[in-house]
């Protein structure tokens, strides 16, 4: 499986289950990379969507509530029905606990590094100081609103 996240420099992830820094291209890199793939978020990454459940993708939810359903949404309840589930072309895309929990089923992390920080209540695990992960790709420095940010993609090391 894949994850897809976009962190600032202290590897913060978001505020009051809202993004940090919001950037348009970045917004339509996760739109690219995902269409037509499963999704497997959180139930309170779901919720802040303002539209409910993304088109074009299949939107799997993992959520202890065994009761929690959703229209258009396929809803698991442990990481090993999550995998069984989505299969190996997924995205996690979040929150923090769905990341930490689904991490170690993933191959490839495509991260938004953010070169700025800011007040967050939720992290990504930095992958730059665990050693199972090395970083295969970095695109060119790219700046919004003042703010330089960096796609960089990282791999499980065998």
């Amino acid at each position: 499986m894949n994850c897809i996240v976009a962190v600032d420099q202290n590897w913060a992830i978001g505020k009051d289950n809202r993004l940090l820094f919001p950037i348009p291209a970045d917004l339509k890199r996760f739109r690219a990379l995902t269409l037509g793939h499963p999704i497997i978020m959180g139930r309170k990454t779901l919720e802040s969507f303002p539209k409910g459940p993304l088109p074009g993708r299949r939107n799997i939810v993992l959520s202890r509530n065994r009761q929690y359903q959703v229209d258009s949404v396929e809803v698991v309840h442990t990481p090993e029905e999550t995998v069984v589930l989505a299969g190996e072309d997924a995205f996690v895309i979040g929150g923090d606990s769905v990341y930490r929990l689904l991490l170690p089923y993933c191959d490839m992390v495509y991260v938004t590094k953010i070169g700025a920080a800011f007040d967050a209540d939720a992290w990504f695990p930095d992958l730059d100081k665990d050693s199972s992960w090395t970083a295969i790709e970095r695109a060119e420095p790219l700046e919004h609103e003042g703010v330089p940010f960096q796609y960089v993609t990282y791999q499980r090391k065998a």
